[in-house]
Formats: structure tokens, C-alpha cells, sequence
């Protein structure tokens, strides 16, 4: 779907795996190393893609910096953080006229954990654990510490989550409801007990090697999948705006009949779907770069490769994707992925994956598509353009 009239994104802002401003991250994505590296979580040692040492002393300052943030979920946290930054860099006033949407797939999972944990032991648990847990709290907290008058909305849609609320945000712009939106996900699962879910699906990454996780390697024999965490958001605005850093063109989205329920069918119908909607009317050639979900699993990867296929037949653009380096950051990943996609249109340069075979890129690049799909088929397809 095309939109009516052009949705400016003026700001963005991140804590990933790769660090947290834009120029380092852009240095980080022109090198060919992955940020996964093999750690202890708990008890439990694993591949993973954990927040610099520097990331996690923003989140340790803004925990210390207010006696009710130290109750908070680390996903909590990293909202805070990179909300914000971002509306530093748009220029919007704390205290304005602003919604917010960000969402999680799993919400406040460490602190959940902990109480859990303590109710188990003692039987009783801790007056805040309700309220902390709960996945309202993270757009409720970042509307109190940015003190923003419009709405707050969070939800999860698993994996898809945050492109989910870019839809929800531009939506709200499209309707005249509001002039400015912030939406994007949070995640902080770095958890042994989420760590334990994923290999019960048998999907986790087990080989310590070069790449471990081989996102979109449609030759791989085994699931790669690496969890990651962080956060990303993005100002969203109505109309053109001399500081845009790109314009959100199409979006598109479909849901799967469930037939499984961390599934979707072999040629990713609902992805298929959510791409032809997010093209309208423009031809597949429109498309300079594709940035693909690609967690990293076997299924996963060749059922978006089949679907893209019967999108774009033999003319494909370009195809890359960012879990090999900073893992999955579940209900945030989308977001992380646009900003692989603004870096891609600002420097006009294709970031490719290191492993799989080489793709030149030959002119301008003016349009990326970024897709993300959740657990059972929950996708959403999102077309950017150049300012």
C-alpha cells in the first residue's frame, strides 16, 4: 500500500550489539566480522550477541539516575535510552505532543524471571512485580521520563513487533490524529530460560565458528539461529522535512492461517502477501535492496527466498540482512533492520553478507525493502526511499 502522502523519518537512534551512534555502526556494518560471540548466560554457555561494555553503562547510568528506574526491566531501560536520543536529534521538546508505540516480543523477560524465581522459592513476591512485568510498562515509562501527551501503546507481535508499530504509527499520522509519532521495539533477552526455549525448538546455533549464525545461507545443514539484544526507535513525522533521513513509501503486511505455531507455510504466502502490498502499483524493479528476515533457520530462510522469488522472479535485487552479525533481537529486529536500510540509502553503499555469493551493485540505490515476519506468520513489509 502506497501511501497518500509522504511520512518523514527524522531521527533515529540504537543500542545493538554494534554500539549506539550512527557512524560507528556504519563502520561496524563495512566490516565483515560478526558481533556474536560465545558467552556464559547464567549458567549456560551459548552464542550470543550481547550490548558493548559502553551500552551497558548508559543503562547502568539511567538506572542509577532515579529511584524508580532501578525496579525496571533492562527492556525498559533501553527504551529510555534510545527514545531519548531520538527525539534529541528530531528536535522534538520533552513535554510535547508526541505518540509512542514500542514493543517487545517478550517484554520485561529478566525481571520476570527474578520474581518468578523468588515466588518460587518463598511463595510470596515483590509489591512491583505486576506493574514492572508487564508489556504496557515499557511505552508507559518512556512517556513518563520523555513527559509526552499524546498516546502510549506497546504490544507484541513476536517477531514482526516493531515494524508492526511503524505500520500502527503511520496510521495514526495517515489519519490526522497525530503530527508525530516514536515507535520501535525493545529487547532484553539474554536469559537462560529464553536461551532454554529456543534450543527446545532446536533452532539454536551450536558451532562456534566464523559465522554461527548463516543467515539466509540457503546451503546450510542446521539451524543457526543466535539471540542478540537492543533496542531502536524512530521519529516518525507527517509531510517533507529538510532533516529527513528517508521517507516511508509503502507498507504492506498478511497473516498465515496457523497451521504450526512457530511456523509458516513453505513459500511464506503471508510475506509474499505483505510485499506485493507494500509495492503497490510500483514494478519490482523499484526495489534496489531487499534487507530479508532471515533468522537464520533452515526453514525460515528458504521459505522467505521462495517467496521473494515469486515477488521479484529473475530480476532480484540486491539481498542482505543483519542476524549474522548482531543475532535476532526478536521484537526489535525490524527496527534494527530500517536501520541497516537508512545507512544503506544515506551512503548509498550495499552492505553485503560476507558468505554469501557476491552481489554488485550497479546504480543509485533509491528504494529498500525491509521484511520481518513473527512466530505463525505475522509479516509486515516496509518500502523506504531516499529523502
Amino acid at each position: 500500500m502506497l501511501l497518500k502522502s509522504p511520512i518523514a523519518i527524522t531521527s533515529l537512534a540504537s543500542l545493538s550489539p554494534l554500539g549506539n551512534d550512527l557512524e560507528t555502526i556504519w563502520q561496524s556494518y563495512l566490516q565483515p566480522e560478526t558481533a556474536i560471540v560465545e558467552q556464559l548466560v547464567g549458567k549456560t554457555k551459548a552464542l550470543i550477541a550481547p550490548l558493548p561494555l559502553h551500552n551497558k553503562e548508559i543503562i547502568d547510568s539511567i538506572r542509577q539516575s532515579d529511584s524508580k528506574y532501578k525496579q525496571l526491566d533492562d527492556s525498559v531501560l533501553f527504551a529510555i535510552a534510545t527514545s531519548r536520543q531520538a527525539i534529541e536529534k528530531a528536535g522534538w521538546e520533552k513535554g510535547s505532543q508526541f505518540g509512542i508505540n514500542i514493543g517487545s516480543s517478550r517484554g520485561a523477560t529478566q525481571l520476570f524471571e527474578q520474581h518468578h524465581a523468588e515466588f518460587l522459592l518463598t511463595g510470596k513476591t515483590n509489591t512491583l512485580t505486576s506493574p514492572t512485568t508487564t508489556l504496557g510498562n515499557i511505552s508507559s515509562w518512556v512517556s513518563h521520563d520523555l513527559q509526552s501527551k499524546g498516546p502510549e501503546i506497546s504490544h507484541s507481535i513476536t517477531c514482526s513487533t516493531s515494524l508492526h508499530a511503524l505500520i500502527n504509527g503511520v496510521a495514526w499520522l495517515q489519519a490526522g490524529l497525530e503530527s508525530k509519532f516514536l515507535i520501535g521495539g525493545s529487547e532484553a533477552s539474554l536469559t537462560e530460560f529464553t536461551l532454554a526455549q529456543m534450543r527446545a525448538m532446536k533452532i539454536y546455533a551450536k558451532k562456534n565458528e566464523a559465522f554461527p549464525c548463516r543467515a539466509f545461507d540457503l546451503e546450510k545443514t542446521a539451524n543457526t539461529m543466535v539471540l542478540g539484544e537492543g533496542a531502536a526507535v524512530i521519529c516518525l513525522e507527517t509531510g517533507q522535512h529538510d532533516n529527513a533521513l528517508g521517507y516511508v513509501e509503502g507498507v504492506g503486511y498478511a497473516t498465515e492461517m496457523l497451521v504450526h505455531n512457530s511456523s509458516m507455510s513453505t513459500e511464506a504466502d503471508c510475506l509474499q502477501q505483505s510485499m506485493k502490498m507494500a509495492l503497490g502499483n510500483l514494478p519490482a524493479t523499484a526495489v534496489d535492496v531487499l534487507v530479508t528476515h532471515s533468522p537464520g533457520t533452515k526453514l525460515g530462510d528458504i521459505s522467505e527466498s521462495r517467496a521473494i522469488e515469486k515477488i521479484f522472479g529473475s530480476q532480484l535485487p540486491l539481498l542482505t540482512n543483519n542476524k549474522w552479525k548482531i543475532g535476532h533481537t526478536f521484537g526489535a529486529s525490524g527496527i534494527l533492520s530500517i536501520e541497516m536500510a537508512l545507512l544503506m540509502l544515506k551512503h548509498n553503499q550495499f552492505i553485503p553478507v560476507p558468505f554469501l555469493p557476491v552481489q554488485k551493485q550497479t546504480k543509485k540505490i533509491e528504494r529498500v525493502l525491509v521484511n520481518a515476519v513473527g512466530f505463525g506468520g505475522n509479516a509486515v513489509s516496509i518500502l523506504l526511499r531516499i529523502p
